[in-house]
């Protein structure tokens, strides 16, 4: 016990006592070991709270505490982290064992998988676009959607022109929708509902303002041009396709 009456309750290295008037030290936060599943991580954690125009890696060794440099040894630049931080958001979609005879109605079912995934993270579609998939989890859902139309009697380059149109389709649609989180961001909305309800009615607006004898149609049927949400003008355009897929799928 010492002069003030109090016992110590810490121990120096050695088995020492820590006299009890000594401010204690703080205990060393342990950092996870860096690497590339690491980086990609926060990578996706900056792009879905930040947006991808914040998406550096300079940004993300910020969020890491440690320097741009050493970033480098787990992955080249930019371009492959964006690379890697699309094929982790890839393997979460969830993919069923392939079955020929519903092939439409599988296709409609990955399309809508896609679709959600994307409105999780919505920037992630930029990446996206003009990158040909070479990750585990984008090969995994290119054999999923090759394989069902060539077993469903697709010929092959047939097949390959409906996988690459319909994943153009969905990756747009995410694509369109991630300039307008961004525009959201960039006016500080956070209700997304409130913004489309602006925004389509800026538009109706401006339609209903146009010369009748040059343009009777749009200003007519404004309404029925912004009509429905996105859920239900991707669902339709998703249609469109899938009947074009069956209109040229070889009779059995």
């Amino acid at each position: 016990m010492g002069a003030d009456g109090l016992k110590p309750d810490r121990t120096e290295a050695g088995g020492v006592p820590v006299p009890p008037w000594r401010t204690p030290r703080k205990q060393a936060q342990v950092k996870r070991q860096l690497s590339q599943d690491l980086i990609v991580e926060a990578g996706l954690r900056i792009l879905d709270a930040e947006g991808f125009d914040a998406l550096s890696m300079r940004r993300v060794a910020q969020e890491l505490d440690t320097g741009p440099a050493s970033l480098y040894a787990h992955v080249a630049n930019k371009d492959e982290l964006l690379e890697l931080v699309y094929d982790r958001v890839l393997g979460e979609i969830d993919l069923p064992e392939r079955d020929p005879l519903r092939w439409k109605e599988q296709l409609r079912a990955y399309a809508m998988e896609v679709h959600r995934v994307f409105g999780v993270h919505g920037d992630v579609a930029r990446a996206a676009l003009a990158n040909i998939p070479t990750g585990e989890n984008s090969l995994r859902a290119g054999e999923f959607l090759f394989g069902l139309l060539i077993e469903a009697g697709m010929p092959p380059r047939d097949a390959s022109l409906a996988v690459d149109r319909l994943s153009l389709y969905i990756v747009g649609d995410a694509y369109e929708g991630s300039l307008h989180w961004a525009r959201m961001r960039a006016a500080g909305l956070t209700d997304p509902g409130e913004y489309f309800e602006a925004f389509a009615g800026q538009i109706a607006d401006y339609y209903r303002t146009l010369p009748v004898a040059r343009f009777p149609h749009l200003r007519e049927f404004i309404d029925d041009l912004i009509a429905g949400d996105g859920e239900d003008r991707f669902r339709y355009g998703l249609e469109l396709l899938l009947d074009g897929i069956e209109a040229r799928m070889p009779r059995r």
